[in-house]
């Protein structure tokens, strides 16, 4: 072109040339970046895989019931991948930056960048999940086995709510304490783990959900030590040999249900003010209605037992001589 004095095709042309040439010395060291970076954040993921695995990891992750919840992956893979993208991520970065195309590797600089200041919050949190998991699952068993070395699981039998006999594979009332345990610790967990990440609103959230939960429990728990009241003095009761005892005994077990009902609901927090005036309606009705009824059903024998009651606290002296 040159030679034909074609200036105006051959400039632009060499102009092309030269920025494609002057370019690819950062292309190069981008590459060279990202093979290199590649190549350690391989090695040491193998490395700390074949580490982590030959201490142990995996057996003590297998024993901590960590395998429920990964499935097929190990414990010791797990933690060689975050390895592995954590190493990855400032490679990527480095050869973004040496490409210098600010207008097209700028937004996945500060991307990856904003990735990379969150990671040490992130495995923070998930260090606090992983062990509040294992140390709730060893609190979880020592719950089950000390609630069932003694008796605990004939609770619901002695509170009437089932038979003796249980269905085959059903959870002991054991086990479902130590799983509440387990979810305890790790809503605590929770909690802390999320204000490491800087979700302040969600770890409010979460605290008023475990506080509202341990208050359910409460109640449950109040309702519970109600019906087993209920059902003693309903039994006692019912051994006497007073007359009409399985009346007695069905009062004084209606009436203790009620009462610890109303304490249970009001420990729980729903509508404490309707629970009140409601309990505080039922025992004036009662009182009235008893009240009536001894005042206009059975006013001559009251008068009578009154008279012999006021006769025989009078003093011996002022009693009439015969």
């Amino acid at each position: 072109m040159n030679a034909l004095a074609l200036q105006g095709l051959l400039l632009p042309i060499q102009g092309m040339l030269t920025k494609i040439l002057e370019y690819l010395p950062n292309l190069f060291s981008a590459g060279l970046i990202l093979a290199i970076g590649w190549l350690l954040a391989r090695i040491i993921q193998g490395i700390a895989t074949n580490l982590l695995a030959s201490v142990g990891l995996d057996r003590v992750s297998e024993r901590a019931g960590l395998s429920a919840v990964m499935g097929q992956q190990r414990l010791s893979s797990v933690i060689g991948l975050v390895i592995y993208v954590a190493i990855l991520i400032p490679v990527l970065v480095a050869a973004l930056d040496a490409l210098a195309l600010t207008a097209i590797t700028q937004p996945a600089s500060n991307m990856l960048n904003s990735i990379l200041a969150v990671l040490p919050a992130l495995f923070a949190a998930s260090l606090i999940l992983i062990v509040a998991y294992i140390v709730g699952r060893i609190l979880s068993g020592l719950t089950t086995n000390l609630l069932t070395g003694i008796g605990f699981n004939a609770v619901l039998t002695n509170l009437g709510l089932r038979r003796a006999q249980s269905a085959q594979g059903e959870r002991t009332p054991s086990e479902v304490a130590g799983n509440l345990v387990l979810v305890a610790i790790m809503l605590f967990a929770a909690i802390e783990a999320v204000r490491e990440l800087g979700f302040e609103v969600l770890a409010d959230l979460i605290a008023r959900f475990t506080v509202f939960a341990g208050e359910v429990v409460l109640g449950l728990v109040i309702f519970g030590i109600g019906l087993y009241l209920a059902n003693l003095a309903s039994r006692t009761i019912l051994t006497g040999s007073a007359a009409q005892s399985w009346l007695l005994a069905l009062a004084a077990r209606v009436s203790i249900i009620v009462l610890a009902g109303a304490m249970a609901l009001r420990q729980m927090g729903l509508a404490s003010d309707i629970i009140n005036l409601a309990f505080g309606l039922l025992l004036g009705s009662v009182a009235v209605a008893v009240a009536i009824a001894f005042g206009l059903g059975a006013r001559e024998i009251a008068g009578r037992e009154l008279a012999d009651w006021i006769q025989s606290i009078r003093p011996r002296s002022k009693l009439p001589r015969s």
